[in-house]
């Protein structure tokens, strides 16, 4: 109950400190939500240290000048190898669930900590941060037979492989496709304004060299050449359902499979989802074909 408390306290300082800085400092207001949207939570690093590396073989990558700490089960070079890149405030030994059956399917497996995400060092970490480490790491180990992306991690996915990583599938869990709409959903929650929202929108845009508009899922999946499964939960709490439906109707091979009472994070350690995703890499059709087009509204074929 005291850390309940002691939560809710600091939750509604942090609101009541944006709503007086944005009128008294707005500049200095501006960098400290900024700061706060892009770290990671603190108890994110306990978990992953926590965790169980379930035997990997940890190994060090240097990409742009972080170190990024790496998990390897197999041999990604004699073998087909899946790929997996977490979500935020997550770690890369999240895709434990999934391992017995993709070792069991002749598949060696690699996942990586994003800067400032478990193992690795640093504070702070974006959209963009997260997709240039992906690709980095595939061009490292080379080819993948398939890549799962989890939550932020789903949409680094697709922004990788619209941009180049090379993965023959791509499995999206709970997938993150706007994020204008993760920004407000976050400015909302701390009680910063439209006008220093928007700012900060700029702020990052300068920063990162790239717009939010430019990452949005409907810009960048329709030119992915590659079939995906798109799963998501209806009654995901954190990215919303029509997140994951708007990855369906955009890229141009992917299927949607839709669950419910699993949520945002149960979803991908269960055991339907794995099956399901195991199904799909074997090559079989999984979850509803969704067609979209601009004389066509869209809907399930």
């Amino acid at each position: 109950m005291s850390t309940t408390v002691r939560n809710l306290a600091q939750l509604y300082g942090l609101r009541l400190g944006f709503v007086f800085g944005s009128h008294v400092a707005p500049q200095a207001t501006l960098k400290r939500a900024a700061r706060l949207f892009s770290t990671p939570m603190a108890s994110s690093r306990s978990r992953a240290l926590a965790a169980s590396t379930c035997g990997a073989r940890q190994i060090e990558l240097l990409v742009d000048d972080h170190r990024i700490a790496a998990y390897v089960w197999g041999d990604p070079k004699a073998q087909p190898y899946v790929l997996f890149a977490h979500g935020w405030s997550s770690h890369g030994t999240r895709i434990a669930a999934w391992l017995p059956q993709l070792r069991a399917e002749g598949y060696a497996v690699v996942a990586f900590d994003q800067p400032a995400h478990g193992r690795s060092p640093g504070r702070q970490a974006t959209l963009p941060d997260f997709t240039r480490h992906l690709l980095a790491v595939g061009n490292h180990f080379g080819p993948a037979a398939a890549v799962i992306g989890h939550s932020l991690g789903g949409a680094a996915t697709m922004l990788a492989m619209a941009r180049g990583l090379q993965a023959e599938r791509a499995v999206l869990i709970a997938p993150a496709a706007d994020p204008v709409a993760a920004a407000e959903r976050f400015a909302g929650l701390m009680w910063i304004g439209a006008n220093l929202c928007q700012r900060m929108f700029s702020y990052f845009e300068r920063i990162v060299g790239t717009t939010f508009d430019e990452q949005q899922t409907h810009r960048n999946a329709p030119v992915i050449g590659r079939p995906a499964l798109i799963v998501h939960d209806l009654e995901d709490r954190d990215v919303p359902w029509s997140e994951g439906e708007r990855y369906a109707r955009y890229w141009p091979d992917s299927r949607l499979l839709t669950t419910r009472g699993l949520g945002h994070r149960r979803v991908l350690d269960d055991s339907g989802v794995i099956t399901a995703g195991m199904r799909f890499l074997s090559g079989e059709e999984v979850g509803e074909h969704l067609v979209s087009s601009p004389n066509l509204p869209f809907g399930v074929a």
